[in-house]
């Protein structure tokens, strides 16, 4: 399995106009994808104001290029979202077992 963080950090003005579509937008093209085994989203903190964040678990590395692409190592912004992002990050890790 592999677990992939994703950040997001919007633009501040921005943020109402967001959140509701990260909800939705977002979530549920990550959570109808195939493999996709758990989603959980963050919003913002006093710590970091304007990010967000989306934790997803998947089955295997092909669930991921379905999802993502062969670039699956970059961020998947779905369309019409890419104007709210003022920078993002995405990371991968081998999911250990606990």
């Amino acid at each position: 399995m592999i677990t992939r963080i994703f950040r997001v950090k919007v633009k501040s003005d921005m943020k109402s106009e967001f959140e509701p579509l990260f909800r939705s937008v977002s979530l549920g093209s990550v959570k109808s994808a195939t493999g996709c085994t758990d989603v959980i989203i963050g919003g913002p903190t006093v710590w970091s104001p304007d990010e967000y964040s989306m934790i997803t678990t998947w089955e295997d590395q092909d669930s991921l290029v379905d999802f993502a692409g062969p670039q699956w190592n970059e961020a998947h912004i779905p369309a019409g979202m890419e104007k709210f992002v003022d920078q993002c990050w995405v990371h991968h890790y081998v999911t250990i077992p606990t």
